[in-house]
């Protein structure tokens, strides 16, 4: 009986299934008939240390909190590594994995591929979903030893690497360039929903209420994402005099308390509703009532280069929106974006309003939002890039 191939995919920084593209690309693996196993963290009322779903071993661990500074990342990356190691020998035991595909951030799941590696000749995968260097000097405006160690960790990353995964020609430039990645050993896998499950349904008839237009955020809540400014821009809308444009920002993150606390101070409460995290039907009610979509996440070296999952969403939803002037953003979301003149509140407010106010350029938004979306937005296609991936790296699913 042929030998069946089995991978470990290693997550630190969301839960899955909650992360989309790790599960998407889990259920892939396991569909084509790789034995799959995946170690996260808990979270997102994902909370059981160990379950099988659709048939994929999925092992939780706790982490101490969310970091915040130096100190706080390296608690938290220490012991996201120490559980690392011992569910992965945990999973050796029971199930057996050939390769590791590590999915930053950070990137230091290395280590673990890189032991497998040199005592168990382990092939190791990494999927790069962020870029580190730029994130911590976006977090915290500098550079200095700590960015000089992430530059570190990232070239090691790619030397210890037999395959790349980008998730944009961005992304694999990089790789080539200061990973030193050979381009016929990069992938591109593009984040993109699957639209048989991430579809319009009827909208919840509750957000509108008494407001003509409804804005809306969808994403994770952190102080790098820029939601402070869509909560700021609401503030603009109300102070200019403007009652009929109401707010929805759906998600959680480490900043959703301070901008409760930002709307209140903004005296805006009752024009910005946080839902928290929302999922399956109910989330997509929610997208489904949206009249103006927003990518708050300001213009900067990190931002710049990512290929946002919202403007993924929209398009496919159908939602037209409003963005700064990101590149990477702006060349995927083409005619379904309004692009804000500077990166402000004020900009981002004007945008808005615009855009409300404008049914037929939302309708022509949409519209190209959806048509691209069904003609290019094929998950279908970026399975088969993952798969050929996996195939130059391990072969085929059984031998």
């Amino acid at each position: 009986m042929p030998k069946q191939k089995n991978v470990l995919i290693i997550v630190e920084n969301l839960p899955v299934p909650f992360d989309r593209r790790v599960w998407q690309e889990a259920t892939t693996l396991k569909e084509a008939g790789y034995g799959v196993s995946v170690i996260c963290p808990k979270g997102k009322g994902h909370t059981q240390s160990h379950e099988v779903i659709d048939g994929i071993n999925v092992y939780r661990h706790n982490l101490p909190f969310e970091a915040a500074g130096g100190f706080g990342y390296l608690v938290e990356y220490s012991c996201a590594l120490f559980w690392q190691f011992t569910l992965s020998f945990k999973v050796l035991i029971k199930h057996g994995f050939d390769v590791i595909q590590a999915c930053n951030p950070p990137d230091l799941i290395y280590l673990v591929a890189a032991f497998y590696k040199s005592v168990l000749g382990k092939r190791f995968i990494f999927d790069q979903h962020d870029l580190n260097p730029e994130l911590y000097e976006l977090k915290f405006g500098k550079r200095g030893l700590f960015h000089s160690l992430l530059c570190h960790f990232e070239r090691r990353t790619f030397r210890w690497a037999d395959a790349s995964i980008a998730t944009n020609q961005t992304f694999k430039k990089i790789a080539m360039e200061r990973g030193g990645m050979a381009p016929d050993r990069v992938w591109i896998v593009k984040s993109y929903p699957d639209l048989k499950r991430f579809r319009r349904v009827a909208p919840n008839p509750d957000l509108h209420g008494k407001f003509k237009a409804l804005v809306g955020y969808v994403g994770i809540i952190a102080n790098q994402d820029g939601v402070d400014l869509l909560v700021r821009a609401m503030a603009e809308i109300v102070k200019s005099g403007r009652t009929d444009l109401g707010c929805v920002i759906i998600g959680d993150g480490p900043a959703l308390q301070d901008l409760k606390d930002l709307a209140r101070d903004l005296k805006v409460e009752a024009f910005v509703n946080f839902t928290g995290y929302l999922k399956g039907e109910t989330l997509l009610a929610h997208l489904s009532a949206i009249d103006v979509g927003v990518i708050p996440d300001p213009s900067n070296s990190c931002n710049d280069k990512l290929s946002m999952n919202k403007v993924f969403e929209y398009m496919a939803l159908g939602i037209p929106f409003v963005q700064f002037d990101l590149p990477q953003s702006r060349s995927e979301a083409r005619e379904a974006a309004w692009v804000a003149t500077a990166c402000t509140p004020e900009a981002l407010a004007h945008s808005i309003a615009k855009l409300a106010d404008d049914p037929d350029a939302r309708k022509r938004m949409s519209a190209f939002g959806r048509e691209t979306a069904e003609r290019e937005f094929q998950w279908e296609n970026q399975k088969r890039a993952l798969l050929d991936a996996y195939a130059a790296v391990i072969g085929a699913p059984t031998s």
